[in-house]
């Protein structure tokens, strides 16, 4: 692979991932209820569940998915009920929640990382994205696996730190709230967010 074929994905693969999708919409939203603590599980769990996609996408699940409506749809609809629901428990949780002893992070951060890894990995769009989208970046008279270690090692590295920055960010300005009112009002909104987010997963039609 040349070093301009891959300063091209790089690239291209930053522009996508700085848009806002239903992963950044989770990360932010719960970076600002959990604080800077939550940067290394979110991210960690962001970085899992692109290697998962990417990984299922270049052994053929993104073709199958493009063929077959009922296994989309089941993707589809696991990830539209699961970012609901992640909704409906930040938008519920109240910012007095937030004061957890030393001993309650552990598995508040497991939390974190599995909510990341899942909308991030069950995205069935994405899957058949990466089908479309990294081989446009493969030389085709050079070895194809080599190339597509690069190219997946480049994307779920920009997709982490992608990720642990918004978290950084978010976490940031969680720390800048001190009154309870604004963080509730932070917490409703990225509830809110988080429960659009699975609506508009749900709404997601097969491309033909």
């Amino acid at each position: 692979m040349s070093l301009e074929l891959w300063i091209a994905f790089a690239l291209a693969s930053a522009v996508i991932l700085v848009i806002p999708g239903p992963t950044i919409l989770l990360v932010v939203s719960q970076a600002v209820a959990h604080g800077g603590r939550s940067v290394i599980p979110l991210a960690a769990g962001v970085v899992l569940g692109d290697f998962t996609a990417m990984t299922l996408s270049l052994l053929g699940l993104g073709a199958v998915l493009s063929a077959s409506a009922a296994l989309f749809g089941i993707l589809k609809w696991i990830g539209a009920v699961y970012l609901f629901y992640l909704g409906v428990k930040l938008w519920r949780t109240r910012p007095a929640d937030a004061a957890h002893s030393a001993a309650a992070e552990a598995p508040a951060g497991r939390k974190l990382f599995e909510s990341a890894f899942v909308v991030t990995a069950l995205n069935p769009k994405s899957i058949a994205f990466f089908v479309a989208f990294v081989p446009q970046f493969i030389h085709p008279h050079s070895p194809t696996i080599p190339q597509l270690g690069i190219l997946e090692a480049t994307f779920v590295t920009l997709a982490g730190a992608n990720a642990a920055l918004y978290a950084l960010f978010a976490g940031r300005l969680r720390n800048a709230m001190q009154r309870r009112t604004v963080r509730r009002w932070f917490n409703r909104c990225g509830g809110t967010a988080l429960m659009g987010a699975g609506a508009l997963t749900a709404a997601i039609e097969q491309t033909p």
